[in-house]
């Protein structure tokens, strides 16, 4: 009876472990389709638009991405900035039809309307922080550069 179990245990160990590269595989390839950026710090506003580009051009088919952008990065997107290479990247990231929400809670604060920051913006009405919980809550991955 013994000998059975021992049998039993070496031939599903076995089995296991032959399924085991090609369930590896498999999640090596699979790619997250939705993803939220958070950008916050300002300083890193460049960087982490140059990781969306990259993520567009490695990423899967049918890749939809959204940045929520509150404090300090959020000046950073005003509509009097001169910094035309924020402003091509950015137009580059809507043409490739990314969402970017500004925090309504950072506009308040900062008595900015949706008009002051550069042209494309939706409003995270309830507030940046919410508007990730609730992206993450429809199946989008959080990424903060």
């Amino acid at each position: 009876m013994q000998r059975r179990l021992v049998f039993k245990t070496l031939i599903a160990s076995s089995l296991a472990l032959l399924g085991a590269p090609q369930a590896t595989a498999q999640a090596q390839t699979a790619r997250a389709a939705r993803v939220v950026y958070h950008f916050v710090d300002a300083d890193k506003v460049a960087f982490a638009l140059g990781n969306m580009r990259n993520h567009h051009a490695g990423g899967p088919d049918g890749l939809k991405l959204a940045a929520v952008v509150h404090g300090p990065a959020l000046a950073v997107f005003r509509g009097d900035t001169d910094n035309e290479r924020l402003k091509q990247a950015f137009a580059a990231a809507l043409q490739s039809g990314d969402g970017f929400f500004a925090c309504a809670n950072t506009l308040a604060a900062h008595q900015w309307t949706l008009a002051d920051l550069l042209p494309g913006f939706a409003l995270a009405d309830k507030g940046g922080v919410v508007k990730l919980a609730d992206l993450q809550a429809e199946g989008f991955v959080y990424l903060r550069p």
